[in-house]
């Protein structure tokens, strides 16, 4: 690797983080039986039979990275040369062309997302960053992330002795009460539980780092932290179509997990009308190798006075509050605390207070001046101040 860094006179392919976490998916055996980057041929029979080495797969696993400069490269590419990726300007790792090939982007966005529709979700962003040509080689790269959260689930499998093994895959954005619900109820039917926390490539109003910290004050002040490990997982755009119940169970399985939990919601586990038939993807999620339990949604019902499962509880929508993360999300990116029912106190704090640092002059004043103390001064942060101003909204004498 350090030869073929120095060598000035190679050519380079620029690529993105995402692609980089992508091809060390790969790499790392995480999307076994993918082992490698596919050829011409081999991208045609995937098209056409959905199937790689026996087993179901989506789409072929390629790399088309877009952009004037990478075209010129792969154009000229010939069979033997090395190629090196750089990211961000950085030396990445090497890939040794076997063949370079045309692709249809189209065909390709089809097969990720079942749509050419660019109103879709993903699918205008995917298209960018595709490109024309194609290259298929053996490659060696430098990401250690992935490496990194094989290594912590054995290690956390180990300490256990755990047989059952149980992933979950959740983006907390935010985290809420259903999370929660769905959380305890894995955890009480497996011996060690692996969340998955969505690490997506896109900037957003929750990052990963916000997510994972209110995440981890869940597990650690209200759950068995032996049991239970967080991990990022890296959510790359071969993720984000229709088949990525199929991927998520693939990956998990390829981890180390036994079982998968999905929501009957999960985007990846509706019907498709596929070779004049109605299938699904469950079908396929099913013979993956691991066993896979759907979980019916959650909602908080009035008339139960509780958090329950749309499946058991006998009254009508109109009698549930429904944990809808995006509508819990625009009431937080506003300032507001949503109501304790539907994110806990302590969560809604920590994020407030990394949503909107420094957000009042005078704090501690503020605090002593509405809040009930002890009779002693102290100092209190901002994330203090959310969870005893939720208090007071919840105090119901004067209400």
């Amino acid at each position: 690797m350090e030869s073929v860094r120095k060598n000035s006179n190679l050519k380079e392919l620029h690529l993105d983080k995402e692609a980089i976490a992508t091809l060390s998916l790969a790499k790392e055996g995480i999307l076994k039986p993918i082992d490698k980057l596919m050829n011409k041929e081999e991208s045609e029979k995937v098209y056409k039979t959905r199937k790689y080495k026996g087993q179901f797969l989506p789409f072929p696993f390629i790399l088309a990275p877009s952009g004037r400069r990478n075209k010129e490269v792969l154009k000229n590419a010939q069979k033997g040369d090395l190629l090196k990726i750089i990211v961000l300007g950085k030396f990445k790792g090497y890939i040794k062309v076997d063949s370079i090939f045309k692709i249809d982007i189209k065909r390709r966005i089809k097969a990720i997302f079942g749509t050419n529709d660019e109103t879709h979700p993903g699918v205008a962003d995917t298209m960018r960053r595709l490109g024309e040509y194609a290259i298929s080689g053996e490659y060696e790269i430098e990401f250690d992330d992935i490496k990194k959260v094989k290594i912590d689930i054995k290690q956390a499998i180990n300490a256990i002795e755990a047989k059952k093994v149980t992933a979950l895959m959740v983006a907390a954005k935010p985290l809420h009460r259903a999370h929660e619900r769905l959380i305890r109820i894995t955890l009480e039917n497996t011996d060690l539980l692996v969340i998955f926390l969505l690490k997506p490539y896109k900037r957003d109003t929750l990052s990963y780092d916000i997510r994972y910290k209110t995440l981890k004050h869940f597990v650690d002040n209200f759950l068995p932290t032996s049991r239970v490990i967080i991990v990022p997982f890296e959510n790359t755009y071969i993720f984000a179509g229709y088949n990525n119940a199929v991927l998520d169970s693939l990956a998990a399985k390829n981890f180390g997990c036994t079982d998968i939990v999905l929501g009957q919601n999960h985007s990846g586990i509706g019907i498709f009308y596929d070779h004049d038939r109605i299938n699904s993807i469950l079908d396929h999620v099913k013979n993956s190798g691991i066993n896979v339990e759907i979980v019916s949604e959650f909602v908080y019902c009035n008339q139960c006075k509780t958090l329950v499962s749309t499946k058991t509880c006998p009254h009508g929508k109109h009698h549930h509050i429904s944990y809808h993360s995006p509508s819990i999300l625009e009431i937080l990116k506003v300032g507001l605390l949503p109501p304790a029912v539907l994110v806990r106190k302590e969560i809604s704090a920590i994020l407030l207070s990394e949503l909107f640092k420094h957000r009042f002059k005078n704090l501690d004043k503020i605090y002593d001046a509405i809040m009930p103390s002890g009779g002693l001064l102290e100092e209190h942060d901002e994330k203090d101040f959310y969870i005893k101003l939720l208090e007071l909204y919840q105090t119901t004498s004067l209400t």
